[in-house]
């Protein structure tokens, strides 16, 4: 990796991308298999128990959702201080964050199990769940709950996999689980019918693949090692902490935004509106992931430039990721505009949420561009241990979604205004960031 930083300063700008882009690609692969994972669930569900089933993955899927955050954070957090240590040439500190990560990601296994199976049944009531969606819902959250340590490894060990050069076999693993999860879901859903439970086991298996990929990977590299002292842990677990927070309030983000969502929907539209946004946040995830992979794929140069000190080639990585989010964001909202009328369609959904989704669609398209600024700043932050900025843009968006929520529906008109909210919040967020991000140039 110091040999990456080390030549990147003598390489020209065209060379750059080129290094820019091996990091990327591969990342923005395995960010969007990753949210594919309950796509994929939503679609054999649907299409084999209806509505119900969709509602049903879309309002357990927050949990699942903090399990997978909570690896994602440690992940990332030890990836980061692996980078720079091993920038600044210091073997021993980098290999200190390996062993710590992997302390802590075993850890959270344990706690996020028992805590899970423990507040499955009042989670899922909080998130508006009862009667059959309730039922339904502990079916396939006990199960989660079970594969929580296959879950939490899978997404925790692909950033440490990535920060040492290793992005395309990243990419691969995070491949294996989702075609393994595909194939799964057909036979348990739609040949053995066995619902929402037989999609969650599928899921667990694909993240176990994804596990195995991730270990495999480790002990090539002869990374794969747990000796750390107990002083050694102490700080490497307060700087994974500090670091970790903001990816994981960013990936956790889209599902404050359902969570929030689902419920002021129970109020106002009642069970159709939330089978409505379970279809659209099936597609935005992946749009939300795509964007997060610019960022979390830049972020190992990022760090290692930071690291090195850098600067010329960390303002570069900076620029390079905006404009590439802004482009794949403006992609996606054209793609998505043509084929809006057939998404409600893909989930099996009905007739009537299929037209809403197609209408409430284009609501949620307008927020993308200022998602993309978010989710590069953001990385940016945390690449470079400016965790405070870091954590003020991760967690503004859901603050603001629950102030505009609390005001404007009861002002302006109910449902839409719920639609309304949520792209208002995003937009909120995005300014944020460019005001920081002109503060820390300006310093």
């Amino acid at each position: 990796m110091t040999d990456i930083c080390t030549s990147a300063g003598k390489r020209s700008r065209s060379s750059n991308y080129k290094l820019f882009f091996s990091f990327v690609i591969p990342s923005i692969l395995a960010f969007a298999l990753s949210g594919v994972y309950a796509i994929v669930d939503g679609f054999f569900v649907g299409n084999s128990v209806g509505d119900i089933g969709i509602s049903t993955i879309n309002v357990a899927y927050p949990i699942i959702a903090l399990i997978l955050a909570v690896g994602t954070g440690i992940g990332m957090g030890g990836a980061v201080y692996f980078s720079i240590f091993q920038a600044e040439g210091k073997p021993k500190e980098a290999g200190e964050f390996v062993a710590g990560t992997l302390w802590l990601l075993l850890a959270a296994s344990i706690v996020m199990t028992a805590l899970v199976l423990l507040l499955a049944t009042p989670l899922l009531k909080l998130l508006g769940a009862q009667g059959d969606l309730l039922t339904l819902g502990q079916d396939y959250i006990y199960i989660m709950a079970l594969g929580s340590v296959l879950q939490i490894f899978g997404t925790g060990l692909i950033p440490l996999i990535r920060n040492n050069g290793g992005a395309i076999f990243a990419m691969i693993t995070m491949c294996s689980g989702f075609l393994t999860n595909i194939i799964l879901d057909y036979l348990f859903v739609w040949v053995f019918h066995l619902g929402v439970s037989g999609a969650a086991w599928a899921t667990i298996i694909g993240e176990g693949v994804a596990m195995a990929g991730g270990v495999g990977y480790l002990l090539y590299k002869k990374q794969m090692h747990f000796a750390i002292s107990r002083e050694a842990m102490k700080r490497v677990t307060k700087s994974i902490v500090r670091i970790g927070l903001a990816p994981f309030g960013l990936a956790l983000t889209p599902n404050f935004s359902l969570i929030l969502i689902n419920r002021f929907s129970a109020s106002y539209g009642g069970e159709p509106a939330i089978a409505v946004y379970a279809c659209v946040s099936y597609i935005l995830t992946i749009v939300y992931l795509v964007l997060q992979g610019v960022g979390d794929g830049i972020q190992p140069l990022m760090s290692q430039f930071y690291g090195a000190k850098k600067e010329k080639d960390l303002r570069q990585a900076n620029a390079f990721a905006y404009g590439f989010a802004l482009l794949l964001s403006f992609l996606s909202i054209v793609l998505l505009y043509v084929f809006r009328g057939n998404i409600g369609v893909i989930f099996g959904a009905s007739a009537a949420v299929t037209q809403e989704v197609a209408e409430t669609l284009l609501i949620f398209l307008i927020a993308i561009p200022f998602i993309a600024v978010n989710r590069v700043t953001t990385a940016s932050f945390y690449a470079t241990e400016k965790s405070t900025f870091a954590y003020m843009l991760t967690y503004i968006e859901p603050v603001a979604m629950l102030v505009f929520m609390l005001i404007l529906p009861p002002l302006f008109g109910g449902q839409i205004m719920i639609w309304w909210s949520a792209t208002c919040a995003r937009i909120v967020s995005a300014v944020l960031a460019v005001i920081l991000k002109w503060y820390v140039k300006k310093q």
